[in-house]
């Protein structure tokens, strides 16, 4: 994972993606430098727009965010009935345990 993050702040500092520059960032965040994985990640952004994968990678993320979002409103919504209702059942259940004591 740090090898692609390396890679993308590069690119968004507007470096050249480079084994020295990568290797470099890696070693400034004072990560163990694997030669190999760097000239492979280097080899396999060669080719890539980084600009549009980024860009055709957050649109679906982007449109199912809200939907996330809205599940969990609803599930923490429903957990909080819940609670309420338990709340409820017990305040409930102590008010008949008192009245039992004043009873006959």
């Amino acid at each position: 994972m740090e090898y692609v993050q390396s890679a993308m702040l590069l690119h968004s500092a507007g470096k050249e993606i480079t084994e020295e520059n990568v290797t470099e960032v890696l070693e400034a965040a004072g990560i163990e430098v694997d030669e190999s994985r760097v000239k492979s990640l280097v080899a396999a952004l060669e080719d890539v727009d980084i600009d549009e994968a980024v860009e055709s990678a957050a649109v679906p993320a982007a449109s199912t965010a809200p939907a996330e979002a809205k599940d969990e409103a609803v599930e923490e919504e429903e957990e909080e009935e819940a609670e309420e209702e338990e709340d409820e059942k017990g305040e409930e259940e102590a008010a008949e345990g008192l009245g039992s004591l004043f009873e006959g």
